[in-house]
């Protein structure tokens, strides 16, 4: 079975690939709209993608992505993530003088970017970054990014946990075409978008659909619409599969007052 990732070997995305399916051959792809390509395609059975980390938010990317494709999300995967210092071997803290990593890993680890006055240079992924700090071969060059880069990259971890809030996680989206979901699977989650009618009180009466059948909502925000300017969509998570009976209802009513809704997928609930 295979399954696509944005990044190259070593990637947080191939690692939650991994914790979800230890089996699979992870397939990676340089940028997460040929992730949902390898997966129309058939060149993978599944995708992974990132939805959201617990620092930095949604990753508005792959929301948009979900949005805009036929890719139903039928499993989710929490990983916490541990950015490590990674550098050729021999080199000291003090020898490092500028770090690479993705923009958002840069920002997570700021604090001690500063404290050792190292020049951040935003690359656009951090097992890649580790990647090229291993072709480089030029001394002084660093990168954060994931522990098992080193091994992969032959590299070696100079610092580990370096990110500014220990409490890191992103949680990824397992999807794929909605006739290929596995069976036996007990969806306890769902994913929902939707456009709220333009009237006076349209979106309270969409968040009172699922109040009114009992449905717990996890979490609500906006995206603007790329094709409909200062139009916004909103998306929910609520706790239930949907075919359950409170959120079958809540859905069919929600009619009412939204328009264009989505099920972007209903799935167990990851373990964090």
């Amino acid at each position: 079975m295979k399954i696509a990732f944005q990044g190259v070997r070593g990637a947080y995305s191939e690692e939650a690939a991994l914790k979800a399916y230890p089996d699979a051959e992870p397939v990676g792809c340089a940028y997460s709209e040929l992730v949902v390509e390898a997966v129309d395609a058939g060149r993978a059975d599944y995708g992974i993608l990132p939805i959201e980390n617990s620092i930095a938010g949604v990753v508005a990317v792959n929301v948009d992505l979900f949005l805009a494709h036929d890719a139903f999300i039928f499993g989710e995967v929490y990983l916490p993530i541990d950015h490590c210092l990674l550098a050729k071997p021999g080199t000291k803290l003090s020898d490092v003088w500028s770090v690479y990593s993705h923009p958002i890993a840069l920002a997570q680890c700021r604090e001690f970017i500063n404290k050792h006055g190292y020049k951040a240079v935003p690359e656009y992924d951090t097992a890649g970054s580790a990647e090229l700090v291993a072709g480089h071969g030029r001394p002084g060059e660093a990168a954060i990014g994931p522990r098992r880069c080193a091994d992969i990259y032959g590299l070696e971890v100079l610092a580990e946990k370096i990110q500014s809030a220990s409490a890191n996680i992103t949680r990824f989206g397992v999807f794929t075409h909605k006739d290929k979901v596995p069976s036996g699977l007990k969806p306890e989650k769902t994913s929902v978008a939707f456009k709220a009618a333009h009237k006076p009180g349209s979106l309270l009466g969409c968040l009172k659909r699922f109040a009114d059948n009992g449905v717990n909502l996890t979490k609500l925000e906006s995206r603007p619409v790329a094709t409909d300017p200062f139009a916004y969509v909103f998306l929910v998570d609520l706790l239930g599969g949907m075919d359950d009976a409170p959120v079958k209802k809540a859905l069919a009513e929600l009619g009412a007052d939204a328009a264009d809704i989505k099920i972007l997928g209903s799935y167990p609930l990851g373990a964090r």
